[in-house]
C-alpha cells in the first residue's frame, strides 16, 4: 500500500473541500447537463461513426441529428396548460368497485 506525496492528498483535500460549494455544484450542474446530451448524441443515436465523408456532409448530419433529439424531448413534454389525463382503474379496482367495498380516495378520483 502506497500513499500518495504529501502535495497530491494536500491538492485532493483542497479540491475535495472545493467541491462541496454551491458555487462549485451549480457550475457541475451545467456540465452534467452538457455532458449527459453528448452521451446521449454518442451511445443513443451512433454519433461516433458518421453516414458521410467530408467535414460538411458530417456537420449537416451533426445539426441534422441535434435537431431531432431537440424535437424528441419537446414532443415528450406535456403542456403547461392542459390537464393530465386520469388513469383507468386496475381490474383490482374495479373488482372493488363491483362488491362495493371502500377503498382509498386517492383511487376514486383516479377511476372516475
Amino acid at each position: 500500500m502506497r500513499f500518495p506525496p504529501r502535495e497530491l492528498r494536500d491538492l485532493q483535500l483542497r479540491v475535495r473541500a472545493e467541491q462541496q460549494t454551491p458555487e462549485w455544484k451549480t457550475r457541475y450542474a451545467v456540465r452534467s447537463g452538457v455532458e449527459s446530451t453528448v452521451n446521449e448524441l454518442a451511445h443513443g443515436h451512433n454519433m461516433r461513426r458518421c453516414r458521410y465523408r467530408g467535414q460538411g456532409k458530417v456537420h449537416v448530419q451533426h445539426v441534422l441529428t441535434a435537431i431531432a433529439v431537440n424535437i424528441e424531448r419537446l414532443s415528450g413534454l406535456s403542456p403547461a396548460k392542459e390537464a393530465p389525463t386520469l388513469r383507468r382503474p386496475t381490474a383490482f379496482q374495479n373488482y372493488l368497485d363491483q362488491r362495493e367495498i371502500l377503498r382509498l380516495k386517492s383511487w376514486r378520483t383516479l377511476g372516475s
